[in-house]
């Protein structure tokens, strides 16, 4: 394989893009398991009946799993002039912009351990366990939740800084008063506004360790209506924390649905916000494994868009593959045919459903919608563009499974009468057997 081949296949697994999905798929699995197991094997030095008996084995442990990540760091820099964004910088300034992105940062501090063992020995173990524990950071590359979390929370940067003045405020108000009051009768423990505050802050918070307390009625007084306050406070950034990662989620399922439905040739010409109509109408759909979705012979009366597993169509001649991004099912919008193959879902499977009837009642609401439609679905008609009942050719070749025109031509056999043409043969999964089981 040429090198910049092997560049290419390189960044197509780091970064889980291309075809390569079983590939990408397992090193991500492999990453956070080695994510996951360094941290629990860093915690468990700590304790000195482990660390006696595996001592050396831990040690050994650890120097692999640094060599990994140093290994991944120096990969993911080597490809780093292949992310689009940063392609026109060239390859040394590509490879600095990543270098500076917290993606990157993050996996410097995964690699970090591995060179103060091998060049600072003593003089940093506990910086070493400071930045194993740090690694954990590694998984919000893996987990689309943990960075929906960290976009809300930096999204709502200003609210947050707003709230957390307000309850610093209070609390500096609650402390200066307890000094005041208090001081006359614990002069140790409340000898300052600052020893206030770490009261004020055990108060507000809720948590009241007990060692400093208030013995003077007014002092009482004082720390109830702070009680009842922290309350209030403390469920403040909660809420603002809380309502953005729900707007969050939400924003990124939207776009997901929204660019799902403006990748079909039907909907392309469409409007942003007509297209963002058509998606409201999509429902989800849980579909396990070796469950029939659609069967042949029955009225194609919707299209269905695959958000996670993997379908398979037994067509009469072969069996095509489509896995997350994709749709079928398009023309049954329009036409209502009867469906000329089974379709299975070859795994587990969440599937977006836009039924018939949904469209064309908006469509009724809509006529400019309904007339964009309709000239697309004549325009396609007209160009001539091949299909197989239901399924039109973009749907067949977002499998990888189409010939060209000129290569269905040498092969008569596989058009109909009316010269539309079907699918060419493709071959099953490399690493999954060719029917569920």
């Amino acid at each position: 394989m040429h090198g910049q081949d092997v560049k290419r296949a390189l960044f197509e697994v780091l970064e889980d893009t291309g075809n390569r999905k079983v590939a990408a798929r397992t090193l991500r699995q492999f990453l956070v398991f080695l994510i996951l197991g360094n941290i629990v094997l860093a915690v468990l030095e700590t304790v000195p009946e482990v660390r006696q008996v595996l001592n050396t084995y831990l040690g050994f442990i650890q120097l692999g799993c640094g060599l990994m990540f140093l290994v991944e760091y120096i990969l993911r820099l080597y490809v780093a002039d292949l992310h689009p964004p940063l392609r026109r910088y060239g390859p040394f300034w590509s490879r600095v912009r990543y270098a500076m992105h917290p993606d990157a940062i993050v996996d410097l501090i995964g690699a970090l351990p591995l060179l103060f063992v091998l060049f600072l020995p003593n003089q940093a173990v506990t910086v070493v366990v400071i930045l194993r524990l740090l690694r954990f950071l590694k998984l919000a590359r893996y987990s689309p939740a943990l960075r929906s979390l960290i976009s809300a929370v930096a999204g709502e940067r200003k609210a947050l800084l707003g709230s957390s003045m307000i309850i610093f405020g209070v609390v500096l108000l609650a402390a200066t008063v307890m000094y005041l009051v208090e001081h006359s009768h614990q002069p140790e423990k409340f000898r300052s506004i600052p020893h206030g505050m770490y009261w004020a802050i055990t108060t507000v918070t809720t948590v009241g360790y007990g060692d400093v307390v208030p013995i003077s009625n007014l002092g009482k007084m004082i720390a109830s209506v702070v009680m009842f306050m922290g309350y209030g406070l403390i469920a403040l950034p909660v809420g603002i924390i809380a309502s953005a990662f729900a707007r969050e989620i939400h924003s990124r399922d939207f776009v997901v649905t929204w660019s799902m439905v403006a990748r079909v040739p039907l909907f392309e010409d469409l409007k942003a916000t007509e297209i963002a109509e058509v998606a409201k109408l999509l429902q989800a759909q849980s579909v396990r494994k070796g469950s029939t979705i659609a069967e042949k012979g029955a009225v194609a009366d919707r299209m269905f868009f695959i958000s996670d597993g993997e379908v398979e169509i037994r067509l009469p001649h072969e069996t095509v593959y489509l896995g997350v991004g994709s749709f079928f099912g398009e023309l049954a919008l329009i036409n209502q045919t009867r469906r000329t193959a089974n379709i299975i879902a070859y795994r587990d499977c969440q599937l977006l459903v836009l039924e018939a009837e949904a469209l064309h009642h908006l469509m009724d609401r809509d006529e400019e919608l309904a007339k964009k439609i309709m000239e697309e679905a004549k325009e396609r008609a007209h160009q001539g563009k091949k299909v197989l009942g239901e399924l039109a050719e973009e749907e067949l070749q977002q499998a990888g499974v189409f010939a060209s025109m000129d290569d269905a031509r040498e092969e008569p056999e596989l058009f109909s009468e009316d010269g539309k043409g079907e699918a060419a043969s493709t071959d099953k999964p490399p690493s999954e057997d060719p029917k569920p089981q």
